[in-house]
């Protein structure tokens, strides 16, 4: 795949309006969980049932998009995406007009996050396999890289255009309508233009089958990279739900009023975001590192980052830290996801999609509520717990011998589009349906 092509660039899209929706909300939820009186855990712990979701439905996507195509799964996780933000929004609205009452209100938010985790998985699993689908071994770190880092950019527009969308009739439901408007708009295009993205089928040597692919996580292939990528996003997790109630009573200690953090919360998100970037669109290229180099990187530079968030108290300690956490994470996410898509072959790529995505969801499934309930107790703790992963996972490159060495060579591993299958930047049978 052309990593200038009209195709990847929809991919592109869809990543990006995905996590930017998902981190304009996470600006505001702190805001909107202290307006509504609740206690910081119970707002995390609500939300628990949406990446619970997300972890259950990922492999069904997978398999999904193995028999289904790529192209309509996408399409399904747009449309799940859109529901979710739209839903949100009303509840949110309903509660702070007053026309439901706050406990109402949550539950209703708590159940259009859940439509989220059902449906949201989809399109990322989606993208994911099409770009694995249509790359060779040689390109798949960079077209990986290149992929993951639309949700880096997401990370910057999300919270960056949130307070712009923060206005007087919607309030804080403002940003959730206005990227429940980008999803609808990235659905259109992708309906429209991108082509069928039919699965490219290549028996493995090995005679694995793609169902037997469910045993994918007690694999020894990838195990390890599975391993190392709950460590990582676990942490990450926890950086990102501590994250505005952090600023939030650090502003309050220099007479900050709580409605006026929100630039603050935005500005940190930025930092980070702009980070992550600077690792996948710079360093990453610049250096040509390998999937083994990324993580190693990653993760000690993640650890770094929570060190800081301990030993530097203040605004800008936090930001820094998390700037530096982020930075890490734009290392390690494609250096794993990659490794362990170079590690299996063809037919397997779909299920090793939703072990990514499944991830995703388990890593914001109890740490996030641990990591607040860590902060509520004294303000360094999830910081020290999440020192304490990125360690283990920082050892895990070096102790590992899967990640030491990365990935084998493997002889199936090249994949070109089947004679029948259109190239991805020009229309397929279902390009412009």
């Amino acid at each position: 795949m052309n990593l200038r092509s009209p195709a990847f660039a929809m991919l592109f899209a869809v990543s990006l309006i995905a996590a930017a929706g998902n981190m304009a909300l996470q600006s505001v939820l702190p805001n909107i969980g202290r307006t509504f009186e609740l206690r910081d855990t119970l707002v995390s712990g609500a939300f628990a049932i949406s990446a619970l979701m997300w972890t259950v439905a990922s492999p069904f996507w997978a398999r999904l998009s193995d028999n289904l195509g790529r192209k309509k799964v996408m399409m399904i996780g747009l449309t799940g995406f859109i529901l979710s933000m739209t839903g949100f929004g009303l509840a949110t609205t309903s509660g702070l007009q007053g026309w439901l009452g706050f406990g109402v209100a949550f539950f209703l938010m708590a159940t259009a996050r859940t439509v989220y985790g059902v449906f949201g998985s989809a399109a990322p699993i989606a993208s994911q396999a099409y770009v694995a689908d249509r790359t060779t071994a040689g390109q798949r770190t960079q077209a990986m890289s290149m992929l993951a880092s639309a949700q880096g950019l997401g990370t910057v527009i999300g919270p960056t255009l949130a307070p712009l969308f923060v206005l007087p009739l919607v309030g804080l439901a403002g940003p959730m309508y206005a990227f429940a408007a980008m999803g609808a708009v990235a659905l259109l295009v992708v309906w429209r233009k991108l082509p069928s993205g039919d699965v490219v089928r290549i028996p493995s040597p090995s005679g694995r089958r793609d169902d037997a692919a469910k045993g994918l996580w007690r694999d020894p292939r990838v195990r390890d990279y599975l391993l190392y990528g709950l460590l990582v996003t676990g942490a990450q997790a926890v950086n990102i739900s501590v994250l505005g109630f952090h600023i939030i009573d650090e502003m309050a200690a220099t007479g900050t009023a709580q409605e006026a953090s929100h630039p603050f919360i935005a500005l940190a998100m930025f930092a980070g975001a702009a980070a992550t970037l600077l690792a996948q669109w710079g360093l990453i290229p610049m250096l040509k590192l390998e999937a083994r180099d990324l993580m190693r990187w990653g993760a000690a530079l993640a650890l770094l980052g929570n060190i800081l968030s301990i030993t530097a108290p203040g605004y800008y300690g936090v930001v820094i830290g998390y700037a530096v956490v982020s930075m890490g994470v734009g290392f390690a996410r494609p250096g794993f996801v990659a490794g362990s898509s170079l590690s299996v072959g063809p037919s397997e790529q779909g299920a090793v999609a939703g072990l990514m995505m499944s991830l995703a969801g388990l890593s914001f499934l109890a740490p996030p509520v641990i990591g607040v309930a860590l902060y509520e107790f004294a303000e360094p703790a999830p910081f020290v717990a999440n020192a304490l992963l990125l360690a283990a996972a920082t050892l895990l490159c070096f102790t590992s011998a899967r990640l030491r060495d990365g990935p084998p060579d493997l002889p199936d591993r090249e994949e070109t589009p089947s004679p029948e299958t259109p190239p991805a930047s020009q229309p397929g049978p279902e390009g412009n349906r």
